[in-house]
């Protein structure tokens, strides 16, 4: 039961989190509806306890719940990215940059083509975790800084090369920003290499954490700098420019916690890590 409490908490954290940078950056120009606020944090919630109660993973010290918390998040990005791209309809003409699936910058009407192209998608997506499982368990033995770059990095590539996909019509290719998730995701795959020797941890929870990183950055360090999508767009409810920093002390507290996890981490007895 303390298991199961503590991934429930790590849930709702990993999904406030995207929630709220997500409703901060979105906010000014879409509005803001308590229902689309919590639909992360129950999806996060919902995947943190079906880990816990469906392996054996034991979330009760500091470096588990780092690894819940990133591993959570980037299944709760991969999902509702998912969602967003190829199953839901919705007006585009409130984007600068189409969110749902396009080809060269020009939407996909037909259902039958979107369903396609997400079952490819997951299809690739599958096969890459198989890989990284498959590495584990039968491949050769390798140095670990090479395991990681193989295995923490990958996620970014997906990031980058769907990104890439979605962006590059309308701004144009940008090398720094295409190279920009497999490096941080290379980074954080060696900190979770300090945490766990599980591949596909590692591998979740680095692309988990590049998501989280990169939002951040975005989102808070440059508040009044149109995102991609918006770009060009006067915002259609400005009032919440004021009213979403409501928003931002949950979520300092929750990176704080995060961060605090990490160090205890760290600082504590580590067994069973690749470093």
């Amino acid at each position: 039961m303390t298991g199961l409490l503590l991934a429930l908490g790590t849930g709702l954290a990993a999904g406030l989190h995207s929630a709220t940078w997500g409703m901060y950056k979105d906010a000014p120009h879409e509005g803001f509806q308590w229902s689309t606020y919590v639909r992360s944090p129950i999806l996060a919630a919902a995947i943190a306890v079906a880990i816990v109660a469906g392996t054996e993973f034991d979330p009760t010290s500091a470096a588990a719940i780092v690894l819940l918390f990133g591993v959570t998040y980037g299944l709760e990005r991969a999902f509702l990215e998912i969602y967003k791209t190829f199953l839901r309809v919705e007006d585009q003409s409130k984007y600068t940059i189409p969110m749902q699936f396009a080809i060269r910058g020009k939407v996909v009407e037909s259902s039958a083509l979107r369903w396609l192209a997400a079952a490819l998608y997951v299809g690739t997506e599958m096969l890459v975790l198989f890989a990284v499982y498959w590495l584990q368990r039968s491949g050769p033995a390798l140095h670990p800084l090479l395991i990681v770059f193989l295995v923490g990095s990958a996620g970014g590539w997906i990031s980058a090369i769907g990104g890439a996909w979605k962006d590059a019509p309308v701004e144009g290719f940008l090398i720094f920003k295409f190279f920009r998730s497999p490096g941080i995701a290379f980074m954080y795959g060696i900190l979770l290499g300090s945490l766990t020797t599980s591949y596909v941890f590692i591998f979740i929870g680095s692309i988990g954490f590049t998501i989280a990183t990169i939002e951040t950055y975005k989102t808070f360090f440059f508040p009044q700098r149109p995102r991609g999508k918006f770009m060009g767009k006067t915002p259609l409810f400005p009032e919440f420019i004021e009213t979403r920093t409501r928003f931002v002390p949950l979520y300092v507290v929750i990176w704080l916690g995060v961060l605090i996890s990490g160090v205890l981490a760290l600082l504590g007895p580590r067994e069973g890590v690749l470093f």
